[in-house]
C-alpha cells in the first residue's frame, strides 16, 4: 500500500514538471515572436541657439467693427461674409423714421426763424432810419436791435439742430471705411441695432502681419527692425519676417508685451487672418541667461503627450522601451527644454520604425 502511494506521488510530480516545462516553452516561443522595434536614439543637447520662441497669429493690418450711433431696426444688409467691398460702399441701412420726423421739425423751425429774422430786420432798418432823423429814441432802437439779434440767434440754433439731425441720419447708412473683405456678420435684417454694437466686421486684405506676445523677462532683448523666423504650420512654411512694432506697455495684455512682425509681400500667398504660427526671434547668445548654458534639450517631435502629461521613451536595462514622464520648460526653435525627468547625457528614443509602448523590445539602428 505504501509503495502504491509513493508511485502515485512520483507520477503527479512528474506531470507537474511536464506542464510547467510546456508553459515555459510556450512563453519563450511567444517572447521570441515579438520582434524588436528598430529605433534611433540620441542624448539631450546643451547648446541653445540664441533666441526667443513664442506663439502668435496672423492678423489684418486694419480691422473695423461696423456699428451705428443710433438705435433702430436693420432694414437691409447688402453684403455677406466673404464679400469684397470698396471704401464708401453701402453695407447696411437702419430704420430712421424718428430721425426723419425730427428733421421735418427742424426744417419747420428754420422756416419760422427765417421769417422772424426778416421781420426783425425790417424793424431794425426802419427804426435806424427814424433814429437818424431823430424821430425815434435810442431806447426804442436798442429794443429793436435786441429783437433782431435774438431772431438771428434762434435761426442759428435751428440751423445747428438741423446739422445734428443730418449727422444722425448719416449713421442710418453703414458704409465701408476702407477696401477689404467682410469677415463677420453679427446681425440679421429685422434685428434691433444698438449704439456701439457691431453689425459687420471688415478686414483689410491687402496687408497681413504677425502678432505675438512676449514675456517681460524677454522684451528687453527684442528691438524694432530685427528679423524673426515664423513657422506657419497650416501651410508647412517658414518665413523670415521683420519686427515692425514693439509695444512699450503690457497694461492691457495681461503682463505680456505685444510684438508685431511684417510679412514680405512674396510670402503672403495662401495666408489668412487668424492662422496660428510659431515665432522664433534670434538674439545675442551673450544675452541669454547663464543658467540655460547647459540646458537639457530634446526635439519637440520626440515628445509623447497623453492627457495633461508629457513624456518620452528611453531604453531600459533589458533593451525595452520605457515611457518616462518629464517636465518641460521653454521652447527653442524645434527643441524644448527638459526641466526634470531626464539626465543631461541619458539616451532617449528619437524615432522608431514601429509602434512604441512600455516593454516592447527595441534595437538601435
Amino acid at each position: 500500500m505504501q509503495h502504491v502511494k509513493t508511485t502515485t506521488r512520483i507520477i503527479i510530480f512528474s506531470s507537474a514538471l511536464m506542464i510547467s516545462s510546456c508553459k515555459g516553452k510556450d512563453h519563450n516561443e511567444t517572447t521570441d515572436k515579438t520582434a524588436a522595434v528598430p529605433i534611433t536614439v540620441s542624448t539631450p543637447g546643451g547648446n541653445i541657439e540664441g533666441g526667443i520662441a513664442v506663439s502668435g497669429k496672423i492678423e489684418a493690418l486694419q480691422t473695423a467693427n461696423i456699428s451705428t450711433r443710433m438705435m433702430g431696426t436693420i432694414n437691409r444688409i447688402y453684403v455677406k461674409v466673404g464679400d469684397r467691398v470698396r471704401k464708401g460702399q453701402l453695407l447696411a441701412t437702419i430704420s430712421s423714421q424718428d430721425i426723419q420726423a425730427k428733421k421735418a421739425q427742424t426744417s419747420a423751425a428754420i422756416a419760422e426763424a427765417e421769417a422772424n429774422v426778416r421781420n426783425a430786420q425790417k424793424d431794425f432798418e426802419r427804426f435806424s432810419n427814424l433814429y437818424n432823423k431823430q424821430s425815434a429814441s435810442a431806447k426804442e432802437l436798442d429794443n429793436v436791435t435786441l429783437q433782431y439779434n435774438a431772431a438771428k440767434s434762434r435761426l442759428e440754433a435751428a440751423t445747428q439742430m438741423r446739422n445734428e439731425v443730418s449727422a444722425m441720419m448719416a449713421y442710418s447708412s453703414l458704409t465701408a471705411p476702407f477696401d477689404g473683405v467682410v469677415t463677420q456678420k453679427l446681425a440679421d435684417e429685422g434685428n434691433m441695432a444698438n449704439p456701439g454694437v457691431p453689425v459687420l466686421t471688415v478686414e483689410q486684405t491687402t496687408g497681413l502681419q504677425v502678432s505675438a506676445t512676449v514675456s517681460e523677462s524677454d522684451i528687453n532683448l527684442i528691438k524694432k527692425g530685427n528679423t524673426a523666423k515664423v513657422e506657419m504650420k497650416a501651410i508647412d512654411k517658414i518665413v523670415t519676417c521683420t519686427i515692425s512694432e514693439v509695444s512699450p506697455s503690457s497694461y492691457f495684455t495681461g503682463g505680456q508685451y505685444l510684438v508685431k512682425l511684417s510679412i514680405p509681400e512674396k510670402d503672403k500667398k495662401d495666408l489668412y487672418a487668424g492662422m496660428y504660427v510659431n515665432v522664433f526671434i534670434p538674439v545675442n547668445t551673450s544675452a541669454i541667461k547663464k543658467d540655460t548654458a547647459n540646458a537639457v534639450l530634446v526635439p519637440v517631435a520626440s515628445l509623447v503627450n497623453k492627457d495633461q502629461l508629457t513624456g518620452l521613451y528611453t531604453i531600459s536595462s533589458n533593451n525595452t522601451a520605457l515611457l518616462r514622464w518629464i517636465r518641460t520648460g521653454k521652447t527653442y526653435g524645434d527643441k524644448i527644454e527638459v526641466l526634470s525627468g531626464l539626465a543631461f547625457h541619458e539616451k532617449f528614443i528619437v524615432s522608431a520604425e514601429g509602434n512604441l509602448y512600455n516593454g516592447v523590445p527595441v534595437k538601435v539602428n
